[in-house]
């Protein structure tokens, strides 16, 4: 009967210490810096010895680009669009298939919801009615060229935003520009 008196009363003593605990929260902290970040002001004079002016940030001399950026050479106006349409893709032609290819995947993720998989203005969105007034890539008053289709995705056309930033590089707008070509071409025959 004692046995049973200790084993009893331990464990009412392990309940009531495990319904103390809180999981959600360490009970001894350590490194307290660790779990509870102290909170500085995004680039805030703070003199830490290095630097006596402070951390901030530097605006960065005039006429200058970020490395790696090579600024889109047309305007966002209707005379840039046309000067656009002269612009011929730098892409590799050896790699054509290559570029088709992954342009096409690309297609299917960002255009094709709107242009459909076709290209012919029939997607998702407005066979639902969402959107309206999408064209098709045949339509021969658009007359689009592989420049005018990238000025197109950089700026945007109409009711159509950029799409520059979803791409990952000028490579890969370049390389659904000639998607959109072959497309086009697909639905003249």
């Amino acid at each position: 009967m004692k046995q049973l008196g200790k084993i009893s009363v331990a464990l009412v003593l392990a309940m009531f210490a495990a319904s103390c605990a809180d999981k959600s929260s360490p009970n001894y902290q350590f490194m307290p810096n660790m779990y509870e970040p102290v909170g500085y002001e995004t680039y805030q004079g703070v003199d830490n010895g290095l630097f006596p002016d402070g951390t901030e940030a530097l605006l960065p001399p005039e006429g200058t680009i970020s490395r790696g950026y090579m600024p889109y050479e047309f305007e966002n106006t209707p005379e840039g669009k046309e000067l656009a349409r002269l612009n011929t893709s730098p892409l590799d032609s050896l790699k054509q298939e290559e570029n088709l290819a992954k342009g096409a995947e690309l297609y299917a993720i960002y255009c094709a919801v709107c242009h459909g998989s076709k290209g012919d203005g029939q997607g998702n969105l407005v066979k639902r009615e969402k959107i309206l007034g999408v064209p098709s890539y045949d339509d021969v008053a658009r007359d689009i060229t592989v420049g005018t289709t990238y000025h197109a995705i950089y700026y945007g056309l109409n009711s159509m935003g950029s799409y520059a930033s979803q791409f990952a590089s000028e490579e890969e707008m370049w390389q659904v520009s000639e998607y959109v070509m072959k497309l086009k071409e697909d639905l003249t025959k």
